[in-house]
């Protein structure tokens, strides 16, 4: 299973980038990826297929990040 997740957040232009998170995200596409580099290959892909109108009134903001545990995912659930 890969460990690395391409992560492609589609936020509201009113958010700064810095608050811009899973939480705080109007959408949220994910890809797994095998290596840092295939990691920054999707989330180039997913920029360009996100067809996000000019303007500001949406952006997109891709990162990598690594896959959680299932007991990860678990206990921030719970928390």
């Amino acid at each position: 299973m890969p460990e690395l997740l391409s992560v492609a957040l589609v936020c509201a232009g009113t958010l700064i980038a810095q608050d811009c998170s899973r939480d705080t995200a109007l959408d949220i596409i994910v890809s797994p990826a095998h290596s840092p580099m295939e990691c920054l290959m999707h989330a180039q892909a997913m920029a360009a297929q996100a067809g996000l109108p000019g303007g500001g009134d949406r952006y997109l903001k891709v990162a990598c990040e690594h896959r959680r545990s299932d007991r990860e995912v678990v206990a921030r659930k719970a928390s």
